[in-house]
């Protein structure tokens, strides 16, 4: 891909344009599978650095550019949640706001639904993430994941009956409340 051969000759247009296209989508990705914006920014930084390194692996007849880009975050990920919990860092604190009742009842519900997503095993939060928030195909998510596509909707249908699942004592509660 010319793009990727400009970037890594030093053309900082060629960088910008794809850390333009790639940035938002990667971050929120990185985000939620650590739980940590700092985490995310560093994650996201490592996967362009990694991209215009000599050695890098990417090779586009293989793969899509979006493809290994989600591939290198969701490994660095990985790695930062597994350095965490082998440390035994406490997970970043969640968020809180002072603001209005419907902005507090929002913030309520995003952070009962993100630690719900949280409580997931690892392999479906990320088929769920891919799918729900990056609004990524099925066949795209198994080759991020290296999984088969039939594995990746099988993982999704769990993901999702288990979200339904864990949320619906808070559904229950919501609807008393009106």
């Amino acid at each position: 891909m010319d793009l990727i051969r400009a970037a890594r000759e030093g053309e900082e247009p060629a960088f910008l344009q794809l850390f333009d296209e790639h940035y938002s989508s990667l971050y929120r990705f990185a985000c939620r599978m650590t739980g940590s914006p700092a985490d995310a920014e560093d994650i996201v930084q490592e996967c362009f650095l990694e991209l215009l390194r000599p050695g890098c692996s990417y090779n586009p007849d293989r793969t899509p550019i979006r493809t290994y880009l989600f591939g290198v975050v969701r490994n660095q990920s990985l790695k930062r949640r597994r350095r965490r919990e082998v440390s035994g860092e406490d997970s970043p604190e969640a968020r809180t706001e002072v603001s209005p009742e419907g902005q507090a009842l929002q913030s309520e519900l995003d952070g009962t639904v993100a630690q719900a997503v949280a409580e997931l095993p690892e392999g479906y939060r990320e088929v769920l993430i891919l799918a729900h928030y990056e609004q990524m195909p099925l066949a795209e998510i198994a080759r991020v994941l290296e999984i088969k596509p039939t594995t990746a909707k099988s993982r999704l249908q769990w993901a999702r009956a288990q979200l339904k699942e864990i949320l619906a004592p808070y559904v229950s509660g919501m609807e008393r409340k009106r």
